[in-house]
C-alpha cells in the first residue's frame, strides 16, 4: 500500500467507545508505518500504527496534548505471518485498565514500554464529526504525505459505539493452535462503523458492514492473493543476503 491509502469523511459517533479490528501482513521494517489515522488537524488526532523499532502503538492528541499513548514491549517482526490486530477503548469504564486494551493474535497484551490511559468519560477523536478517516498513512495530503503502509491488509473493521472482542473476528484453529480469520457476525457496527474485506478489485474501498460508509481509494491500490486464509511465502526481511535476488 506504499503512496496508497483509503479515505473516508466520518460523521458524529461515540469518541468514548469503539473497537478496531484489522488483518496485517507487513513488508517493510524498521519504520513508521501506518494502519489508521482520523483528526481534524495536525495537534488533533488518534492513530494506529507500527513504530520505527517494529513495536506496536496507539496514540491520541487532542490540541498537542496527549491523552492516550500506549507502545508495547514486543516487536512485530515476522514478515511471513499475518497478525490480528484488535484496538478496545472505553473511557466510560471506572476501572483504569478496563478503559483501553489492545489484543494481537487473540491474545492480550499487558507489556508496555508507555501505557498513558485515558481519563475516564473522556472523548478520544475516533469518531469525529467531519474528520477524515485515513487507512493506510498518518497525513495524505500536500507536503505532509508520510508514514505510508507497506504490506498487505485485510478485513479492516472499526465498531462505533460499542467493545467487541476479539473471539468476534478471530478464533484458535483446533488442531494446530493458530489464531486464524473468522468472519464477523452479529456486530452492531454504529454510525461510523464499517469493514472493509478488499474482496472487490475494482472497488476496493466498499464497506459491508450495511452501513454505506464506502471509502475513496487514493493511489495505485492492488488487491493480493495473499490473505489471512491463504496465506502465500514471502520473503524474510530479517535475513540477510550478501548478494542480490534476480
Amino acid at each position: 500500500m506504499a503512496n496508497s491509502n483509503l479515505t473516508h469523511t466520518a460523521s458524529a459517533g461515540n469518541q468514548k467507545t469503539w473497537t478496531f479490528s484489522a488483518w496485517v501482513k507487513r513488508s517493510n521494517l524498521g519504520a513508521v508505518s501506518y494502519l489508521y489515522n482520523q483528526g481534524s488537524s495536525g495537534n488533533t488526532f488518534v492513530s494506529i500504527y507500527f513504530g520505527s523499532t517494529d513495536d506496536f502503538r496507539v496514540y491520541n492528541e487532542t490540541s498537542s496534548s496527549q491523552t492516550l499513548y500506549f507502545r508495547t514491549n514486543r516487536l512485530f517482526r515476522d514478515t511471513s505471518a499475518w497478525y490480528h490486530v484488535v484496538v478496545q477503548c472505553d473511557t466510560t469504564q471506572a476501572t483504569e485498565a478496563d478503559r483501553f486494551k489492545i489484543w494481537i493474535n487473540g491474545s492480550q497484551e499487558t507489556s508496555f514500554s508507555s501505557a498513558s490511559y485515558p481519563a475516564q468519560n473522556s472523548d478520544t477523536n475516533m469518531n469525529v464529526n467531519s474528520t477524515v478517516q485515513r487507512i493506510g498513512v498518518y497525513n495524505a495530503s500536500g507536503s505532509n504525505a508520510n508514514y505510508y503502509w507497506e504490506g498487505y491488509m485485510s478485513h479492516v473493521s472499526l465498531v462505533d459505539g460499542s467493545v467487541v472482542a476479539p473471539t468476534v473476528f478471530g478464533q484458535t484453529d483446533s488442531t494446530s493452535g493458530i489464531w486464524k480469520f473468522k468472519g464477523p457476525s452479529g456486530v452492531t457496527w454504529g454510525t461510523n462503523g464499517f469493514h472493509l474485506k478488499f474482496e472487490n478489485s475494482g472497488a476496493l474501498g466498499t464497506d459491508s458492514s450495511g452501513q454505506s460508509n464506502t471509502f475513496a481509494v487514493n493511489g495505485d491500490l492492488k488487491q493480493a492473493l495473499d490473505t489471512p486464509s491463504n496465506n502465500h511465502s514471502t520473503y524474510d526481511r530479517n535475513f540477510v543476503l550478501s548478494g542480490s535476488l534476480s
